[in-house]
């Protein structure tokens, strides 16, 4: 975590912003919002989300909304678009763009070809093989 200007205040209401995403995920949240909370203005919020967790609130809050995703679509029989509205998302499309840049596949084909995750794996280890990869690092899948 950087260094957020020496001011342990402004750090310890930037992680509570982000356990309020971690919690609240599947709610409607905007950075204005979590601004409010966290007593800043949306910009400064953002510019100093950015540099204690290394990416944007919003960045952060789809990441969360994958990462259930990918649970409910390994665990599950909803179909993508009921997962979609499940995990906050408004837009199925949207949703689907950042799912596929995340985990370099799509919800669907994430489903069908199942996850690394495999039955009796510890959850610890089930959740670090699963996490998506942030920042549109994920490099598409081909073949099989």
């Amino acid at each position: 975590m950087a260094d957020v200007s020496g001011d342990l205040g402004t750090l310890v209401l930037l992680r509570r912003a982000r356990d309020r995403i971690d919690r609240e995920f599947a709610q409607p949240l905007d950075v204005e919002q979590l601004a409010r909370g966290a007593l800043m203005s949306s910009g400064h919020f953002s510019r100093q989300f950015k540099l204690a967790f290394g990416e944007s609130p919003y960045s952060y809050l789809m990441t969360r909304r994958i990462e259930r995703a990918m649970s409910l679509l390994r665990t599950t029989d909803l179909t993508v678009t009921e997962i979609c509205f499940a995990v906050g998302s408004s837009s199925l499309g949207t949703f689907s763009t950042r799912f596929t840049e995340l985990v370099g596949v799509s919800p669907s084909a994430y489903r069908e070809r199942g996850a690394s995750v495999v039955p009796g794996m510890l959850p610890c280890i089930a959740k670090h093989v699963s996490r998506p990869i942030r920042n549109q690092e994920a490099t598409p899948v081909t073949g099989s």
